[in-house]
């Protein structure tokens, strides 16, 4: 028998609503620390730790994510649809690539193993056009 997890219910919270249309509204994959800055002078009272807060209460509800790009901060997007992203390993900048190859990926992977997926992730690490433009 499989409990259902009880969904933990929030309460409403302007600084979260901001926070998730301001990652809504970019395509840079930011930091906790730039939409602190976004949002400091809208909320003069904001701590970082409250912006983290928040990151970890829309991912929980599935509306923002995290990435781990390899680098010491972690960055955020508020795109949850499959998708793969593109690193640079010398900016850090995060492209996102729209196009999937596989849809049938964790059907295929699943089966050859007995294996339940519920998501994958894959991420390309390279030189982006600006950086090899600078070189």
């Amino acid at each position: 028998m499989q409990l259902k997890k009880k969904e933990k219910i929030y309460r409403y919270s302007r600084q979260r609503e901001r926070l998730l249309a301001i990652l809504r509204a970019t395509e840079s994959h930011p930091t906790a620390s730039w939409l602190y800055d976004r949002l400091k002078e809208e909320f003069p009272n904001l701590s970082l730790g409250t912006v983290y807060r928040n990151l970890s209460i829309l991912m929980e509800q599935g509306l923002a994510k995290k990435i781990d790009a390899g680098s010491t901060f972690d960055r955020f997007e508020a795109k949850t649809s499959p998708h793969y992203h593109l690193i640079c390993k010398k900016c850090g900048k995060i492209i996102d690539f729209e196009k999937r190859f596989f849809p049938e990926i964790n059907d295929e992977i699943g089966r050859s193993v007995d294996f339940d997926i519920e998501s994958h992730r894959i991420d390309f690490f390279g030189t982006c056009s600006d950086c090899r433009t600078k070189s």
